[in-house]
């Protein structure tokens, strides 16, 4: 149990992919000027990339390398990924339209987002077991969720702020993405 909470704490902070390893930055800047639409962008790409995990962990060690195909992973996931994406972008256009239109372009930027790809990849060239490919997506889903909640909230408050002229907009955007980055810095040392 130990090993799958290190896991999971490993990916939400100490490894986050977008604060530590600097993956996933077109959809962080873009959607991270509003708070709602930030939550549920993270909701989203949290669940596209367990649903993602557990499909490619399943058509790797099943399909893929029994039958000597891995040269195929990459683009068998993209493929995966990419179906996935579609098929949330028309469940949330008939669901919740009004957050269809809030996302616009990035929500299909999620089939390209390299966290998408990088969790399923990382989970076949780690070994990890169908639970830990669970653990380590789930987790790796909540730390976008929790980096771009975090900038969200800072760039609304920004609003309200006497932001110089020439850092306005994504100057102080990338200063904050900055000051974010070097926060998670101090987790790195974390023995859990």
């Amino acid at each position: 149990m130990a090993e799958y909470f290190t896991l999971f704490i490993s990916a939400v902070l100490i490894n986050n992919f977008v604060l530590t390893k600097f993956l996933g930055l077109c959809i962080f800047f873009g959607i991270s000027k509003n708070l709602s639409a930030s939550v549920g962008m993270g909701m989203a790409v949290t669940s596209v990339m367990t649903m993602s995990s557990i499909l490619a962990w399943l058509l790797y060690f099943f399909i893929l390398e029994p039958f000597h195909l891995t040269f195929l992973t990459t683009i068998t996931f993209v493929v995966l990924t990419a179906s996935f994406v579609q098929l949330l972008e028309l469940v949330i256009k008939k669901q919740a339209p009004a957050l269809y239109n809030m996302w616009g372009i990035y929500l299909l930027l999620i089939a390209t987002n390299c966290i998408v790809l990088a969790v399923p990849l990382l989970n076949v060239e780690n070994s990890y077991s169908l639970l830990k490919s669970i653990v380590f997506a789930i987790g790796s889903g909540l730390g976008f969720a929790l980096a771009i909640i975090l900038m969200a909230s800072l760039r609304e408050k920004l609003a309200y702020a006497n932001v110089p002229k020439p850092l306005q907009g994504i100057g102080v955007a990338f200063l904050l993405a900055g000051m974010l980055s070097l926060a998670f810095l101090g987790f790195s040392g974390m023995k859990i």
